[in-house]
């Protein structure tokens, strides 16, 4: 019997109602990195989908990069999370947590005491972040010149990612996934672009992949394997200013890595986020296919999700045909709260505002109609 999008999953022992995920979505509506009342609304608004993944959510103060994202480190962040968690539950929704350190992807205004962001090198990103000045207005400006991390900051890092993850599952997360993607922080020790280090954690890829190794191994021992964790990683999009001459052997390396940890499943972003599903770096296209395939070559069991600018056709289609376990939409999840119920019934879908996806109020956010509406 074929496989469709909305079959049940078991993933880890979490039970999906469907292959239908919403992925992460930064939305820059939580002033002091605290989710409101508003984000408990968009949440539990689609609560639908088998899983949601929440927007990208800082491990430390430290690891901030964006005006009005959420934390995972005070008291208050914890408890608009927890009612954020409760409702989706009350829902019969699952939500996992998003982990995020920024890395460089940030501005000295957004550091403790307005010290520099932090990175595996002192090379400033030619990328923005999002600021909001004294009068509300929100604006794209240009990233900090960074520091580089010393070789013993580390360990401290990886602690946050630790506890961040801890903080998460007591306050009701049914899991989490570890933010490797995008040129943030992990994904910028990966690449040469943003690597330029001469110890242990820069030059070849077996170096340049140590710190992604070590936080997986952080998260997963204390998450344990009663809640899933999963990972998202990007191979070749140029998103905050990150590139690598030669994605695939590097990427094939950080899967065998990967095969070696109890995690729940890989999140795969292909192509250029947001963009072409066929961008790539270096001289030859990606090749996803022997990426999944070297994944369980080494013994990987994760399942396998699948994230870009996938239409109703490509989901089903890579479903289908067991391309992916399953399929990850994004701006689509922002404009539909009902994109399950769409899907299953061939409905219209409502194309999202833009100029709404960053910062303001439910203007773009909880406002959008539901088919009944």
């Amino acid at each position: 019997m074929t496989t469709t999008l909305f079959d049940p999953f078991d993933l880890s022992g979490l039970q999906l109602a469907n292959r239908i995920v919403m992925a992460p979505l930064t939305r820059n509506r939580s002033p002091g990195a605290v989710p409101q009342p508003i984000t408990a609304t968009y949440y539990a608004q689609r609560a639908s989908a088998g899983l949601i993944i929440t927007e990208a959510t800082a491990i430390s103060a430290q690891g901030q990069g964006y005006a009005n994202v959420p934390g995972l480190y005070t008291q208050q962040a914890l408890d608009g999370w927890r009612t954020i968690t409760d409702i989706v539950h009350t829902r019969g929704g699952k939500i996992i947590v998003q982990l995020w350190h920024v890395g460089r992807i940030s501005h000295n205004s957004l550091q403790p005491d307005n010290q520099p962001p932090v990175a595996p090198s002192a090379i400033q990103a030619q990328s923005t972040t999002y600021l909001i000045d004294a009068n509300g207005q929100g604006s794209f400006v240009p990233t900090s010149l960074p520091r580089a991390l010393a070789t013993s900051e580390l360990p401290g890092i990886i602690d946050d990612y630790r506890r961040a993850a801890r903080a998460a599952i007591e306050v009701g997360f049914d899991g989490v996934e570890i933010h490797a993607a995008n040129g943030y922080l992990i994904d910028q020790f990966l690449r040469l672009s943003s690597n330029q280090r001469s110890d242990n954690y820069g030059g070849s890829i077996e170096n340049r992949t140590r710190f992604l190794l070590a936080v997986v191994e952080g998260v997963t021992e204390e998450v344990g394997t009663t809640c899933p964790t999963g990972i998202r990683l990007s191979p070749v999009t140029p998103v905050c200013d990150v590139f690598d001459p030669e994605p695939q052997p590097l990427f094939e390396y950080v899967v065998r890595g990967l095969a070696k940890y109890a995690l729940s499943y890989i999140h795969i972003i292909e192509g250029a986020t947001g963009g072409a599903r066929d961008h790539q770096q270096g001289n030859t296209p990606f090749d996803y296919a022997t990426l999944k395939q070297v994944y369980r070559d080494a013994g990987g069991k994760a399942a396998w999700m699948l994230n870009n600018n996938y239409d109703p056709a490509l989901a089903r289609q890579a479903i289908e045909t067991g391309l992916a376990d399953l399929i990850s939409f994004g701006r689509l999840f922002i404009s539909n709260p009902d994109l399950v119920e769409r899907l299953r019934k061939n409905s219209p879908l409502t194309t999202p505002d833009t100029s709404t996806f960053y910062g303001g109020n439910e203007h773009g956010y909880t406002d959008y109609p539901f088919l009944d509406a």
